[in-house]
């Protein structure tokens, strides 16, 4: 059952890297660009804020394994 809570990750990574690439290119840290893109108003693509979205969850759940 402990593999089975893990394996939605892997499924909900679309496109490995992509995320931190476009926060790269903006010259922001992954969490700053996340926070950013998911400001109300933002003018970016949906799949850029679903992105984020999946950013800033998963930099939650790593917090807690601390």
């Amino acid at each position: 059952m402990a593999t089975r809570k893990k394996k939605w990750i892997k499924g909900a990574i679309k496109r490995p890297g992509a995320f931190k690439a476009k926060a790269k290119s903006a010259g922001m840290s992954t969490s700053a660009f996340a926070t950013k893109v998911l400001k109300k108003g933002s003018r970016y693509s949906t799949r850029t804020k679903r992105q984020a979205s999946l950013a800033r969850t998963l930099g939650k759940m790593r917090k807690k394994k601390r």
